[in-house]
């Protein structure tokens, strides 16, 4: 009989909207390969059924849920949670610790769990108090109830210990590696612009980054890649920077990952803002892809970067960074190619998905000695 398995907290598959999406369309067919039933549970309307790398043989259960910023995760967990323990797989891979709340069901129904906590997600300033609550709340429960913890990058780790005092796996994101030349979007120059590809929020830098773009286009393109997915002043002020400046591009949300990929492979500075979180996909997959990288200057990308150019978040400083690498021609070069080669030893797919299989099958041997209390926690969360 096949080992099973449930992945629970993400927005499904195949699904290209963030991070947890990609590492689902990688993992789901590796796992499959590996002789594992796999189970994806998705949002209505966010998976992409005639999507011509869907793997036939991942399972896709759609569950309903509040299609709201505030409790889109919460609402969408609960319900993929309470389905899951009416299937009974072997062990479940949760994604985000907002799904903490619901890990007493799996852990009364026997299932162990393997849970990804993301980011510090009660550091993000796109949240306010009461979301900041649920989530550092969350992460309290998951402490509690998780059977083994993910930790995406080692700094994160260290925050789980130090708040927590617990430990767990060490599985960050990969990257796709691509030797052809992609070609070019119609208009850009190889090495000769400066790109930026972020959801649009605070901790994102964004908002400096446009800050910083006016200038920037006074001698090289920029290309501005995301949105807020919601509307609102990030999004206005980067239509109107490309509607004001010839040089600047706003291509808004890019699924179509070959363009993406060509973006930051021809990039001559990619910037990379991201302030919180671990191991950003993003970053990652940039430098698989051999691109310069200007980054904020954060514990977690000096991790995923070892070396490189780091600035404050002040748009002068974002600037004049980004001004003075794209004149250093030689440098782009070598440090693309550092940075291609550290994320092959580093941030392989090969890697991430063999970590995960190997985590998840050591979880199957795990016998459920369930306390008492976490009937009890159970049953008022299915009977409230």
């Amino acid at each position: 009989m096949l080992p099973s398995v449930a992945i629970i907290g993400t927005r499904g598959y195949p699904s290209y909207y963030g991070g947890f999406e990609t590492a689902v369309r990688k993992l789901a067919p590796f796992l499959a390969d590996e002789g594992w039933d796999v189970t994806v549970y998705s949002r209505p309307g966010a998976t992409r059924p005639d999507d011509p790398s869907r793997d036939p043989r991942v399972r896709v259960v759609e569950t309903n849920g509040l299609e709201t910023k505030s409790f889109s995760t919460l609402s969408y967990g609960y319900t993929a949670v309470r389905h899951a323990v009416s299937q009974r797989p072997d062990v479940a891979l949760v994604m985000n610790v907002a799904n903490g709340y619901w890990l007493p069901l799996l852990k009364a129904a026997g299932i162990p769990t393997l849970v990804n906590v993301d980011g510090i997600e009660w550091d993000r300033a796109k949240w306010g108090r009461l979301a900041k609550w649920v989530f550092h709340n969350g992460a309290k429960w998951t402490a509690r109830h998780a059977t083994r913890l993910v930790f995406d990058a080692n700094e994160i780790g260290r925050r789980w210990h130090d708040e927590f005092g617990l430990d767990g796996e060490f599985i960050p994101y990969g990257g796709d590696f691509i030797d052809e030349e992609l070609p070019l979007e119609p208009g850009l120059r190889h090495r000769q612009y400066a790109l930026m590809v972020a959801r649009f929020v605070p901790e994102n830098t964004v908002a400096e980054f446009l800050e910083a773009a006016p200038r920037i286009a006074e001698s090289a393109d920029v290309v501005i890649v995301g949105s807020s997915g919601y509307g609102g002043d990030l999004d206005e002020r980067a239509q109107a920077l490309a509607d004001r400046y010839e040089r600047v591009r706003w291509l808004g949300h890019v699924s179509d990952d070959r363009r993406l990929h060509s973006l930051w492979q021809h990039a001559g500075v990619y910037f990379h803002g991201h302030s919180v979180g671990g191991t950003n996909p993003a970053l990652v997959q940039a430098m698989a892809l051999g691109a310069p990288v200007v980054a904020r200057d954060t514990a977690y990308n000096r991790e995923v970067l070892g070396t490189g150019e780091f600035v404050e978040p002040k748009a002068e400083d974002i600037a004049e960074t980004i001004i003075k690498a794209l004149a250093d021609e030689a440098g782009l070069e070598i440090q693309g190619q550092a940075n291609k080669r550290r994320a092959r030893q580093r941030y392989s797919w090969d890697g991430v998905n063999s970590s995960y299989t190997a985590a998840l099958s050591a979880l199957i041997s795990v016998s459920a000695e369930v306390p008492e209390k976490d009937f009890e926690d159970a049953s008022e969360l299915l009977h409230p």
